[in-house]
């Protein structure tokens, strides 16, 4: 299997990057060890750190699972549930 690497513009490697941090922090202020949250995720110590530096590499389920180790699965639905630019084309698009 060919495995493609994904390109990410850097002014928006610096979302994944600021992501990653939450994450770290996140963590931390669990008090959970990197060993831990990785076991708890099913994830490679060494992903988790890949994680936590917000690298665009690492697949989003293994994201995912951090997340839900962190008790924060549910903040996933946040992600384009305020699309006021798609609700804006959708209006245009009634209109005519």
């Amino acid at each position: 299997m060919n495995k493609r690497k994904q390109t990410i513009f850097p002014r928006y490697n610096q979302l994944l990057e600021e992501m990653g941090e939450q994450l770290k922090l996140a963590r931390k202020r669990r008090k959970l060890t990197t060993t831990q949250v990785a076991e708890r995720a099913d994830i490679a110590r060494s992903t988790l750190y890949l994680i936590e530096k917000g690298d665009a590499g690492v697949a989003l389920g293994a994201y995912f699972n951090v997340l839900r180790v962190l008790g924060l699965q549910d903040d996933i639905l946040k992600l384009g549930a305020d699309d006021a630019f798609g609700r804006k084309l959708q209006d245009l698009g009634l209109l005519t």
